[in-house]
């Protein structure tokens, strides 16, 4: 490839400069996916090299499976030879992903190195025009870690391709995002075109995990619930909405969404009338059980639902959400919110924010609807 000068895109230089980005960046993938890093190396390495055979150039679409049978018959060792031909999956919705390590890391590694490679040259899918099937291969990235059960950080695989290339090739990539235009002034152009790069990219894996697992009937209120623009480990996106619903399919979950949803409701109508709100809830304002009852469950359920995001077990975190339910209901079947006196007004509302905060630790319940 690099003897011949094959072009891979005027933009981003030629298939050989693509392989050698590609090659390092699947030995770095390799110990997150549990592959030999020289084996991963070497598999990108022979990856597009029979594109410039004659039977390839007559058969485009024998891509792949003319590279494994060569490399099979030079003796490369039998992850490297199945990683050549898998590399490329899965090619559509139907297409059985890689499943063999080495051809994991080769496959995350070839298409983050194309996603990452256009984004950075703004050459986006827009409407239905998707010349260089940035969506396929957007897809790709989503099937083949969940379908392994891979944790990846994609904002850290996206910055690990983005080193890859030469600075040069952010200088035509506008900073749009406004996180992007704050930090112009204090670093490169460069910097600033990776920064845009990585979170348009990461927002556009977003909306292409909605779709995913819209189509295997997940709900698109539930997956709205836990994404944030932060969110960059897909798998455990799709755990969390999993845990969500099936949590919310219980008595428990369906009454605590009523009662949070009814406390969000009540906070959106006093904030935008400017009603004072405390910033703490004060519990020397308390005068009925109810309030007291219900502070005491947001305090315990909050530190115990913590510990369990941590331990990134969010069954058990929805289970300590379960507990609000009752004092949640008997709070709003007992006390008047919007009492008479101020303080107690401000300090009740707080309460509220508290119930708000306090769920919002699993899910943003004001997206969920019901």
């Amino acid at each position: 490839l690099d003897h011949l000068d094959v072009t891979f895109h005027a933009k981003l230089g030629t298939q050989g400069d693509r392989v050698a980005r590609i090659a390092a960046l699947a030995a770095e993938l390799a110990p997150v996916v549990s592959a030999d890093a020289e084996l991963a190396r070497r598999a990108a390495v022979l990856a597009k090299a029979d594109l410039t055979t004659e039977v390839v150039g007559e058969f485009p679409e024998l891509q792949g499976a003319m590279g494994r049978k060569y490399a099979e018959l030079q003796g490369e060792d039998a992850s490297v030879a199945a990683a050549i031909e898998e590399h490329y999956r899965p090619q559509g919705p139907s297409d059985a992903v890689p499943a063999d390590p080495v051809s994991i890391a080769v496959a995350l590694a070839d298409k983050l190195d194309t996603l990452v490679g256009f984004w950075a040259i703004d050459e986006k899918p827009t409407g239905s025009k998707d010349p260089y099937a940035l969506r396929r291969a957007a897809l790709g990235v989503i099937r083949i870690i969940l379908e392994n059960d891979i944790r990846l950080k994609i904002t850290g695989a996206a910055a690990s391709a983005e080193d890859k290339f030469p600075e040069t090739i952010w200088s035509t990539q506008p900073a749009t995002d406004a996180r992007s235009r704050n930090v112009r002034v204090a670093v490169d152009q460069a910097f600033v075109g990776e920064l845009t790069t990585a979170l348009d990219l990461l927002t556009f894996l977003h909306d292409r995990l909605k779709v995913h697992l819209r189509d295997s009937g997940a709900r698109h209120d539930l997956i709205d619930a836990v994404i944030t623009p932060e969110s960059d480990d897909l798998l455990l996106i799709v755990r969390r909405v999993e845990a969500l619903g099936k949590f919310l399919s219980t008595d428990d979950g369906a009454n605590l969404l009523a009662g949070t949803k009814r406390a969000a409701n009540i906070l959106a109508a006093e904030e935008k009338k400017n009603t004072r709100i405390a910033g703490s809830v004060d519990s020397s304002l308390f005068n009925t059980d109810e309030e007291r009852a219900l502070f005491d469950s947001l305090e315990e359920a909050e530190k115990f639902a913590a510990d369990a995001i941590a331990a990134e077990d969010y069954e058990k975190a929805m289970s300590f959400m379960a507990a609000l339910r009752q004092p949640i209901d008997t709070f709003f079947d007992h006390v008047l919110v919007n009492a008479d006196d101020a303080g107690v007004r401000a300090n009740r509302l707080a309460l509220l924010a508290r119930i708000r905060a306090a769920t919002g630790q699993v899910a943003d319940f004001s997206k969920i609807a019901g």
